[in-house]
């Protein structure tokens, strides 16, 4: 999205969220329904709150202290004690801050910026340490957006291009979208699968694909 930053981004993934898990609530309740009852007996009224709450937010900082906390009573509980800051988050830790902590959809934003993309964009109130990137978790899912603030200047994105070793002639066709013209933008992607499986109650995102892919079965 041109002109927009990562707070822009966030508000646009909780509004096309929101927008469609009430038109499915609306238009086939009947559906829904029936995955209440045999698939996820607080289906309905999760969608309903999602559609009705504001999402929190919170920084990954933030987020690594909730962490440290919640694991130093009882390390043994997680296959993942280790968190800091630098840590990628695991599926179990996402969950954990959707389903317990926060009890809600939530955006954790603010990454490091070691663990996130070159091309995304920096931070200037830490130095560069984070950069404007966001992941939204759902309870029962864990992580189902993705998205950053990119990095529209051009002499940032050659210096953290150097930075990670990166070959400018490698990136020519990207480098061209920045240096004949380029503005701020952000954007994000979803998983469309994740959100079949939020939305039905489904478990096994497996169940949840069209067109599933398996060993042997890949015939285009």
């Amino acid at each position: 999205m041109a002109f927009a930053d990562l707070a822009a981004a966030m508000d646009n993934a909780e509004g096309m969220l929101k927008h469609a898990v009430a038109h499915i609530l609306a238009h086939r309740r009947e559906d829904l329904d029936f995955f209440n009852k045999f698939y996820d007996k607080g289906l309905v009224a999760r969608l309903s709150k999602l559609v009705e709450t504001p999402f929190v937010r919170c920084s990954y900082r933030d987020a690594v202290a909730y962490l440290q906390e919640e694991i130093a009573k009882d390390p043994s509980k997680w296959q993942f004690p280790e968190v800091e800051f630098g840590t990628d988050l695991a599926t179990e830790h996402e969950r954990w801050l959707a389903e317990t902590k926060f009890n809600s959809a939530v955006f954790v934003y603010d990454y490091p910026a070691a663990i996130k993309a070159f091309y995304m964009r920096d931070n200037a109130e830490d130095g560069g340490e984070t950069v404007s990137a966001m992941d939204l978790l759902v309870p029962g899912v864990g992580e189902l957006v993705g998205g950053s603030q990119r990095e529209e200047r051009l002499d940032v994105l050659l210096q953290k291009m150097a930075k990670n070793d990166l070959d400018p002639e490698d990136y020519w066709w990207y480098l061209d979208l920045r240096r004949f013209g380029s503005v701020p933008h952000a954007g994000y992607g979803l998983g469309f699968e994740r959100l079949v499986c939020y939305v039905t109650g489904i478990e096994n995102i497996r169940e949840a694909i069209a067109f599933p892919r398996y060993p042997g079965s890949a015939e285009f």
